[in-house]
């Protein structure tokens, strides 16, 4: 059986699937190709573009990550490091200040050329 026993043979659990307002897999491809939100405030800056979610936005359900209008484009190394000391020391030592990654998400939302047309696909869904 091994040293990690039965338990670490069992697949992981699903999630259950993310309501569709909270997925634009659109938004998320536009920010890939954005400069990281980190560029010139960090000197590990590299890497690929990622969508880092910023979890405290306030979209969260258990189990679920935030709605994907709440993202910013960060390197893997600036990715990683957000991970690792978590969002608020991110915002205050590398983005400039509290709530920082928040506001950054909106802007790139509001900035998104496919906002409008996905915003109203969303409302035609719940008419």
């Amino acid at each position: 059986m091994g040293i990690l026993g039965p338990a670490a043979l069992r697949s992981r659990k699903r999630n259950a699937p993310r309501p569709a307002w909270k997925v634009a897999d659109q938004y998320r491809q536009w920010l890939r190709g954005r400069p990281c939100a980190c560029q010139g405030k960090n000197s590990d800056c590299g890497g690929l573009i990622r969508s880092a979610h910023v979890d405290y936005a306030g979209s969260k359900g258990m189990g679920t990550k935030v709605a994907d209008c709440d993202c910013i484009p960060l390197s893997d190394n600036c990715h990683r490091l957000q991970h690792n000391k978590g969002w608020k020391w991110f915002d205050l030592h590398i983005l400039g200040g509290v709530s920082r990654g928040l506001m950054l998400a909106q802007e790139y939302w509001r900035a998104w050329p496919g906002r409008a047309g996905w915003e109203r696909e969303q409302e035609a869904r719940n008419v």
